[in-house]
């Protein structure tokens, strides 16, 4: 019997590598294209996504304007069209065993619907049964509960029946603002110690694996 009936992933380095592989490398183009001369390093660009989130950081750090903002996302899609990112060890063991024993697998993520589309193709064979992304209005993406609560509604499920599995603060926030439980995807985040320290207070529950959370789960 499954511990919570619908497991709310996020997508990026919760699910696949992409930040080292294709996030970070495509906002150091971004930057050398609108913010010539200036640099970042992925820890610092890590700490940014994670606090006070990816726009946030773009707005408040670089001063990027609106304009910048959309012509910056569309750089970001041309960069990662093409290229798919690592799996972690471990997770599509876990996807798997979890929808084979009924699960209702969710995705809630700021990567693009396309991405994570085409990525549990690539990998898995299936869609999601639900995907929340970027794509969707500013006002519905995490921290924001609304995609949770539309999970609700839509199956029929209460806060106790969901997990959140994500790397970062936004998922942390947007669990606990709609009484569900959150889980810190622990082995995406162990090269910086202040943000695993802030998780594992944060959170419900921390793994240090995929496999780690798949025993908990199943």
């Amino acid at each position: 019997m499954l511990r919570y009936p619908c497991l709310v992933l996020d997508h990026d380095d919760t699910v696949v590598r992409s930040e080292e592989t294709l996030n970070y490398p495509a906002f150091l183009a971004a930057l050398d294209r609108f913010r010539p001369g200036e640099t970042i390093t992925k820890q610092e660009y890590t700490r940014g996504c994670f606090s006070p989130g990816f726009l946030a950081f773009c707005q408040e750090r670089y001063r990027f304007t609106q304009e910048e903002l959309d012509e910056e996302y569309l750089l970001w899609q041309s960069f990662v069209r093409d290229k798919i990112a690592p799996l972690y060890d471990g997770i599509g063991r876990l996807i798997e065993h979890y929808r084979s024993a009924g699960g209702i697998l969710c995705v809630v993520s700021h990567s693009a619907e396309r991405t994570i589309r085409r990525d549990y193709q690539h990998y898995f064979g299936f869609v999601p049964e639900r995907i929340y992304s970027w794509d969707d209005p500013p006002e519905r993406r995490k921290p924001n509960p609304w995609p949770l609560m539309d999970l609700m509604e839509y199956y029929g499920l209460s806060p106790a029946d969901i997990l959140v599995v994500d790397d970062l603060k936004p998922g942390c926030d947007m669990a606990k603002a709609a009484g569900a439980a959150s889980a810190f995807a622990g082995w995406s985040r162990k090269d910086i110690p202040e943000i695993a320290e802030f998780m594992n207070k944060h959170c419900d529950f921390s793994f240090d694996s995929p496999e780690d959370l798949e025993k908990f789960l199943l």
